[in-house]
């Protein structure tokens, strides 16, 4: 791999994978989906707004933006407190295709916002790439920690009220 690309991908895990093209992309896609229907078994149940704590870990942030037939638009995230605001870092908006069994990735916010990609166009294959090989290994991250959704856990009131807020900020910057 030559030194621009691996630049341009320098700490996301991807130094090691050339963007191959919009097959391989799909099948990312599809173990991006085998990853979330792991950490999230029942998420046509879930509630709207989930929080998986895990002692000693930072919890893991889930809000749900859109419910539709064949999709559900979510929002996965830590949470990290600075100067008093908490700040979502990496704030990801998935869209889970249940038809098809795949997972893409529509937003990231990653670096403390240095790296924003609010909304992808459909061509720009190296940033999908980028932003999907992220999530699949922040996916299995999250898997080897322990992080689970079970339908079982209610988050309490204030937890519901900082996802709410999430899902608000979100919700500005999400593609229509």
């Amino acid at each position: 791999m030559n030194t621009s690309k691996q630049k341009l991908f320098a700490g996301y895990g991807c130094e090691d994978v050339d963007p191959c093209g919009f097959v391989s992309l799909m099948d990312l896609y599809e173990n991006n989906y085998m990853r979330i229907r792991r950490l999230v078994p029942e998420l046509s149940r879930l509630p709207d707004t989930s929080i998986s704590h895990l002692s000693g870990c930072l919890s893991l942030h889930l809000a749900i933006l859109e419910r539709t037939k064949f999709t559900t638009t979510l929002c996965l995230t830590y949470q990290f407190g600075e100067e008093g605001q908490r700040v979502p870092e990496p704030a990801l908006t998935l869209r889970v295709y249940h038809d098809v069994h795949q997972v893409e990735v529509l937003t990231g916010h990653l670096q403390h916002g240095r790296n924003q990609y609010d909304h992808v166009p459909e061509k720009a294959i190296q940033i999908k790439w980028k932003l999907n090989r992220f999530l699949f290994k922040w996916l299995g991250y999250c898997l080897y920690l322990g992080h689970q959704f079970p339908v079982s856990a209610s988050a309490s009131k204030s937890e519901h009220k900082l996802l709410n807020n999430l899902v608000d900020i979100v919700s500005r910057v999400a593609p229509k």
